[in-house]
C-alpha cells in the first residue's frame, strides 16, 4: 500500500471528558434495552468550527441525545441522519460546509466558515459494545488509549482499531498491512499525546488519543473547596479531597468528589497518586499545614501546584524549604487567574480556569488579543 498520500494533521486540544463520561453512562443504561442507538463523532474539520475532532453525540431511536457536535446548529440534522443509520444499521459520513453563505439557504446558518465531517455509526451489535467498553476502559485508567476510526473508504467495512493503555490492540480489520500501519500511527499518537487525521489512498482515518480524566487533588476541605470540586467535575476531572479533620472531610460535604480522604499531611496514603498527570491545590488556611504539605509534594513531578494565599505568605513558606528553584517553576501562587475574584465561587472559577490554561499550554489572555486561530497548534 502506497504511503505517498499520508498527510497527518494533528489536533492537540483535550476533549471534553464529562461529555464522554455521560455518553458511556447513557449507553450502559440502554445497551440491553430495545432502543436502537447511534454514535456521531466529529472526525475531520477545516477552517473555523465550534467543536474539534473527537467531539461526540449519542442518539437513540426515541429521541434522546447526549453530547454535542456544534453550538446547536448541526445536532438536529445529524439526528435525522442518525435515524436512517439506525434503521439501515450502516454507518455513514456526513459533511457540513459552512465556508459560504449558502448554508443559510438550507437552514443551518452557522456562519462558522468551516467544514465539519461527522461519522455516524450504529451501536447495535458486539462491535458497538467493544467500542464503548474500550472508551470506558480508557477513562478508568491513568494511561491514554488510542482509537482509530476509518471514516472514509471504498473497501474497508470494519471501522475501528483500538490500542489499549496496556499496549494490546483489538480490531476486525482483516488487511494485515493496514492494521500494522494504523497500529504504528496509534503508537505514535499515544507517545505524542496528540490526535491527528491521516489520508492513505482511498482511506481516511482519525487517530484519536483517548485521555483519562485529569486528576485533581485538593488539600483542605474548607467551605471554599466545595465550588472547586463542582467546577472540576463539570469538566469531567477526577477529584480527590484530602484533610486531616474528620469533621470537614466528609462525603456529605463533597458528594461529587471521587474520593474524600482523612489523613495526616506528613504521610499521605498510597491511594493519593501525585505524578505528572496530577494537578493539586493547597488550601488548608493553616500555615504549618501548608508548610508540611509543600515539603512533601513540591519535589514531586506535578503538572500544576497552586497555593491559596497572599504572595508574601507563599514566599515565607518557600523560604523554609531547602529545595532547588527548578521545582518551584510549576508552583502557581497566588493561585488563580486575575479575573477580579472575591467570593469562593469566583475564586474557584479563577483556579479552575488557570489549571485549564496550564494543561493546554495557553496564556489565558483575552481571545480578542490572540492573533492566531483559537484552535491553532502553535499555542500561546
Amino acid at each position: 500500500m502506497s504511503l505517498l498520500s499520508l498527510l497527518p494533521v494533528p489536533y492537540s486540544l483535550l476533549p471534553n471528558m464529562k461529555e464522554l463520561q455521560d455518553i458511556i453512562t447513557t449507553y450502559n443504561k440502554l445497551k440491553n434495552s430495545r432502543e436502537t442507538i447511534a454514535l456521531a463523532t466529529v472526525v475531520k474539520v477545516a477552517g473555523s468550527t465550534y467543536r474539534r475532532p473527537g467531539a461526540r453525540m449519542l442518539m437513540t431511536s426515541k429521541g434522546e441525545m447526549v453530547g454535542s457536535l456544534s453550538g446547536g446548529c448541526l445536532e438536529g440534522d445529524v439526528f435525522e441522519q442518525a435515524q436512517e443509520v439506525m434503521n439501515s444499521k450502516k454507518s455513514r459520513l456526513v459533511s457540513y460546509d459552512t465556508t459560504s453563505e449558502a448554508d443559510i439557504l438550507w437552514g443551518l446558518g452557522m456562519g462558522c466558515q468551516g467544514i465539519v465531517d461527522i461519522f455516524i455509526e450504529p451501536l447495535f451489535d458486539e462491535s458497538g459494545k467493544i467500542l464503548m467498553s474500550f472508551l470506558a476502559e480508557c477513562l478508568q485508567n491513568r494511561q491514554p488509549g488510542v482509537l482509530v476510526t476509518i471514516f472514509e473508504s471504498q473497501s474497508i467495512e470494519n471501522h475501528h482499531l483500538m490500542l489499549s493503555p496496556d499496549g494490546n490492540f483489538t480490531t476486525h480489520i482483516t488487511d494485515d498491512s493496514l492494521v500494522q500501519l494504523l497500529l504504528n500511527h496509534g503508537k505514535n499518537a499515544k507517545r505524542l499525546g496528540k490526535s491527528f487525521h491521516i489520508s492513505i489512498n482511498n482511506i481516511e482515518a482519525l487517530i484519536e488519543v483517548i485521555h483519562p480524566p485529569l486528576s485533581l487533588v485538593i488539600f483542605g476541605a474548607g467551605h471554599d473547596a466545595i465550588p472547586i470540586v463542582y467546577f472540576a467535575k463539570q469538566l469531567g476531572w477526577s477529584v480527590t479531597v484530602l484533610d486531616r479533620r474528620s469533621a470537614y472531610a466528609t462525603s456529605s460535604r463533597f458528594p461529587e468528589a471521587d474520593a474524600v480522604i482523612i489523613s495526616e499531611y506528613e504521610k499521605l496514603p498510597k491511594t493519593v497518586i501525585l505524578d505528572e498527570k496530577t494537578v493539586a491545590v493547597i488550601m488548608t488556611h493553616n500555615y504549618l499545614y501548608d508548610l508540611t504539605i509543600l515539603k512533601t509534594i513540591l519535589p514531586l513531578p506535578l503538572r500544576y501546584l497552586g497555593i491559596l494565599g497572599p504572595r508574601r505568605r507563599t514566599e515565607k513558606l518557600l523560604g523554609e524549604i531547602p529545595i532547588d528553584d527548578q521545582y518551584k517553576k510549576r508552583l502557581y501562587a497566588p493561585v488563580g487567574l486575575d479575573i477580579g475574584a472575591d467570593n469562593p465561587q469566583e475564586i474557584a472559577l479563577a483556579i479552575i480556569a488557570e489549571i485549564q490554561a496550564v494543561i493546554t499550554n495557553r496564556s489565558a489572555g483575552f481571545l480578542r488579543h490572540r492573533h492566531q486561530p483559537i484552535h491553532s497548534e502553535n499555542n500561546g
